[in-house]
């Protein structure tokens, strides 16, 4: 399987911020919808801190899906196996005078996209797999009036030359001043990571390779070690927010 590619274009000049305000994190059980922290508490808790920007890779699509559990394939109903994690990603602009103002922004387009417990895409072509068609583990939210998204989906598998990751892209609209674009990637621990591999259904890939760990992974290197899940434990899994902000000057 092709390894992720860096991409060169306009996005490459956006800045990203990120507001790593962990104490906002939500401890949820299943699926039950978070209990959001108010725009007034996260002002006061978040720092903001610049965050890198990552290569979208070979297998974004322009699904235009929009749905918050992403766990199934709207071409056959069927739904993905995997620990469930439940992600929350909040998005904030940062103000073009005050640099220390960060305000949610809603309207924004926010688009994740993931491997299965296999490490396998869909509705792209690759050595191995054809899944083309298929709309599994692919979908968009558009952000709240504090700025925040909220999807189901599962801890993702791994390829070949990868470490666990899952992909997001933040769009803003018309409505702002200045349209942007941000892509980027979520990590996680290696010692988490391991532990999820030794369980079904991630354990029963065919490939025996090692995977590839954090540190060796050349694309994590760039800054990866900013966009690691802090989860939480759930239920049925794990559980994450993320605070990312959009440099709107």
């Amino acid at each position: 399987m092709s390894n992720d590619e860096p991409l060169e274009g306009s996005m490459s000049r956006r800045r990203m911020l990120a507001l790593l305000g962990l104490t906002g994190m939500n401890m949820l059980a299943g699926y039950s919808p978070p209990v959001l922290a108010s725009r007034e508490t996260r002002g006061s808790t978040l720092g903001c801190i610049v965050t890198p920007q990552q290569t979208e890779g070979p297998y974004f699509v322009d699904e235009r899906l929009r749905r918050a559990d992403i766990r199934s394939d709207p071409s056959d109903g069927s739904v993905k196996e995997g620990l469930p994690l439940t992600l929350e990603i909040g998005v904030f602009g940062v103000g073009a005078v005050d640099r220390s103002a960060c305000k949610p922004l809603s309207g924004a387009m926010v688009d994740i996209w993931q491997c299965d417990a296999q490490g396998i895409y869909s509705d792209v072509v690759d050595e191995g797999f054809n899944t083309v068609g298929r709309k599994f583990l692919r979908g968009y939210q558009v952000t709240d009036a504090d700025g925040g998204v909220r999807f189901v989906t599962i801890y993702p598998g791994w390829y070949p030359g990868r470490t666990p990751h899952i992909h997001f892209k933040i769009r803003t609209g018309p409505g702002y001043a200045q349209a942007h674009e941000f892509t980027s990637q979520f990590y996680f621990d290696d010692r988490t990571s391991d532990s999820v591999f030794a369980r079904q259904p991630y354990a029963r890939r065919a490939e025996r390779r090692p995977r590839t760990r954090n540190e060796d992974d050349g694309i994590f290197r760039r800054g990866g070690s900013q966009l690691i899940l802090a989860l939480a434990e759930t239920q049925t899994g794990y559980s994450a927010r993320f605070d990312v902000g959009l440099d709107m000057k």
